[in-house]
């Protein structure tokens, strides 16, 4: 083989590789990727079906409901405007409480209810996850615009 012809094949296989590598790295970030929807995106039918997402927004006063013996608890996150259901199976949290921030991470069931794998409670007394935060503003600024019509 020339040399010409050597170059040209270690410059072929090198862009090859990169080109493999680069696939299965966009692939693994994709499978990791989680969305954030607030529960109005989630009630107009905004956050995908049977796909792993996360809601945020404020634990509902008095929507904590714990099933029995288990650890299973019930609760609904609302953005003020709209409320979603929440399933959740195993420990909460120590600061999960009710009229606090909170961000769940799950898949909505097609009956609405929102099945929790992970919940996150706000770590103090000026933190919200900036996405929950955000969800609450919008809702907050269309309850207003509604209001002035």
């Amino acid at each position: 083989m020339k040399p010409r012809h050597k170059k040209l094949a270690i410059i072929a296989s090198s862009v090859t590789a990169l080109g493999v590598a680069s696939v299965l790295v966009l692939n693994a970030f994709q499978s990791n990727l989680v969305f954030f929807f607030s529960p109005s995106q989630v009630a107009a039918k905004e956050a995908p079906i049977g796909k792993s997402f996360r809601i945020g927004g404020l634990v509902e006063e008095g929507s904590v409901k714990r099933e029995g013996n288990s650890t299973t608890v019930m609760f609904a996150v609302t953005d003020t405007i709209k409320t979603i259901p929440v399933v959740y199976t195993g420990i909460l949290p120590d600061l999960f409480r009710e009229g606090k921030g909170v961000v769940a991470q799950g898949k909505i069931s097609s009956s609405g209810i929102f099945q929790a794998d992970e919940v996150l409670a706000k770590h103090d007394e000026n933190y919200m996850p900036p996405e929950a935060a955000e969800a609450l503003e919008q809702a907050a600024k269309a309850q207003k615009a509604s209001l002035v019509q």
